[in-house]
């Protein structure tokens, strides 16, 4: 029987993840508070980032930056997305 977490971010009860997405106690936190939908939402999320604002994960700047949008995402409601974005669909 898989695990139920009430997720933050769907503000429902739903399944929940099978591992700790992320080091320390944010993972902890991730882990027990965001369901599996809620966290394929924040990858989809977070590549849009990196790809849009041309971030790059090893740096210690794009990672704080990265992390602070994650806990918006996932805890704080929706975060912005980057200026000049069109959604892929929506070119006119």
């Amino acid at each position: 029987m898989p695990r139920t977490v009430f997720c933050q971010y769907e503000k429902k009860e739903t399944e929940g993840l099978d591992y700790v997405p992320y080091p320390g106690e944010l993972g902890q936190q991730i882990f027990a508070n965001v369901g599996k939908a809620g966290w394929a939402a924040w990858l989809a999320q977070q590549t849009m980032l990196i790809n849009e604002n041309r971030l790059s994960p090893r740096t210690p700047k794009d990672r704080a930056f990265l992390e602070a949008e994650l806990r918006k995402f996932l805890f704080g409601g929706e975060t912005d997305k980057p200026a000049g974005y069109v959604a892929p669909g929506d070119e006119a």
